[in-house]
């Protein structure tokens, strides 16, 4: 495909270069390769992260530490292979010095030996799979974001403790993404004294939740989805139609009422309790500024897919500032960016564990109606959380990864 080099701005396609460059300057640019599925099912969300790139470039007028940014963007179709044939593509053909993007664990998993063989700095900006930062073949990897279930680990405990809720349904998808949410909160909210006392599996494929719906043991406080996208718009609507909105609270991981699927919901909305790194709705400085000029610049409110990259990539230019723009000492580069911290990114502070993998505040939101909009109210902050939560990092590496099987449901009826 061939490339095409795209003022700041336009539309980018499924393979493009995008060149801002520094007036009067001869300082080579600086050339990072952001991956993410254009196309496919998850193209919606790969658009607020390519929208939340263009805005940091912006920001810094398309420069950092005297040098332009080049950033070519490749679309991985939400394919392993193809996300890893485009890897190999911007680092043998454009010589790239840092990789960044990547929305899905499974192109993740492809990507990172590779850039960690070639020895590029990584900065994976949306993937989640918890033991990616524990693989000894992502030593070049980092993750200024959540892992699977770095949200949900506090949000269980907190449920219980805040809510008055001691029988939760969970119910999600069927795939790693809903095992590790849910279970995170399935281990923390039974730790506190709560019981999960069913677990319903929905296939990625379903397009029916009344099925599903029909097995929710009407015994329980709370039902803890884990859906996104359309997934999220069905279940919700499906619920209210199933008659048990209002019979039990609503809890939800951190892409079921995100911001890139609030923005086509209704009433069916309004209650649902979730926990995530980010709202639009989050009453600081800085988070304000972020969702007004996404706003005026992007014509949406900002999702976490858009607040994720933006702060990934101001933080990626705090890196680059420390080692003067040298970004081709790779070792001395990578350890600059472990080393940096951020105190006022749209979502808070941020800073890398002993891992490379982000510690930061965790919000508890509530969806409510303000000035005609639905939004996720922010009613708790659990600040500065771990990948680990309270758990010992060496004994919990050690522990089987959350499955549907595990954590066993002990109490499961």
């Amino acid at each position: 495909m061939l490339r095409r080099v795209l003022v700041l701005g336009l539309v980018l396609g499924v393979s493009c270069a995008l060149l801002i460059p520094m007036a009067g300057a001869a300082a080579k640019p600086i050339k990072i390769g952001f991956i993410a599925p254009l196309t496919g099912p998850a193209a919606a969300n790969a658009k607020d992260m390519v929208d939340a790139l263009h805005m940091a470039i912006e920001d810094v007028g398309g420069k950092v530490a005297g040098r332009p940014l080049q950033v070519i963007v490749e679309d991985d179709a939400t394919k392993p292979a193809q996300g890893l044939a485009k890897a190999r593509k911007l680092v043998t053909e454009d010589g790239i010095q840092i990789l960044s993007g990547v929305m899905l664990g499974s192109v993740n998993g492809a990507v990172a030996p590779y850039v960690n063989e070639k020895k590029i700095p990584f900065l994976t900006m949306a993937a989640s799979p918890s033991d990616i930062t524990f693989k000894k073949d992502t030593a070049y990897m980092l993750r200024p974001i959540s892992s699977g279930i770095q949200v949900m680990h506090p949000f269980g405990e907190w449920a219980y403790k805040n809510l008055g809720v001691k029988r939760v349904v969970l119910m999600g998808l069927d795939y790693s993404f809903g095992y590790e949410n849910l279970q995170a909160f399935h281990r923390t909210f039974e730790e506190a004294g709560g019981k999960v006392i069913q677990q319903i599996w929905t296939p990625v494929n379903a397009l029916d939740f009344a099925p599903y719906l029909a097995q929710v043991n009407k015994d329980a406080d709370a039902i803890c989805a884990l859906y996104w996208g359309s997934f999220s718009l069905r279940f919700t609507k499906q619920f209210e139609e199933a008659g048990l909105k209002g019979k039990m609270k609503v809890l939800g991981g951190p892409t079921f009422t995100d911001e890139h699927v609030l923005r086509d919901m209704g009433d069916e909305a309004l209650d649902i309790i979730t926990a995530n790194s980010w709202s639009a709705a989050l009453d600081t400085p800085a988070a304000k500024k972020f969702v007004q000029e996404y706003r005026k610049r992007r014509g949406l409110v900002p999702s976490f897919y858009s607040e994720m990259v933006y702060s990934a990539m101001r933080w990626l230019f705090e890196g680059i500032r420390a080692v003067n723009g040298n970004v081709e000492d790779s070792e001395k580069f990578l350890a600059a960016i472990k080393r940096t911290k951020i105190t006022n990114a749209p979502r808070g502070p941020i800073a890398l564990d002993a891992y490379s993998n982000a510690i930061h505040n965790i919000y508890v939101r509530k969806v409510e109606r303000v000035g005609g909009e639905l939004q996720n109210t922010v009613i708790a902050t659990i600040p500065n959380v771990s990948q680990f939560w309270t758990y010992n990092p060496d004994q919990f590496i050690a522990e089987p990864s959350y499955s549907r099987d595990y954590p066993p449901c002990k109490n499961c009826q």
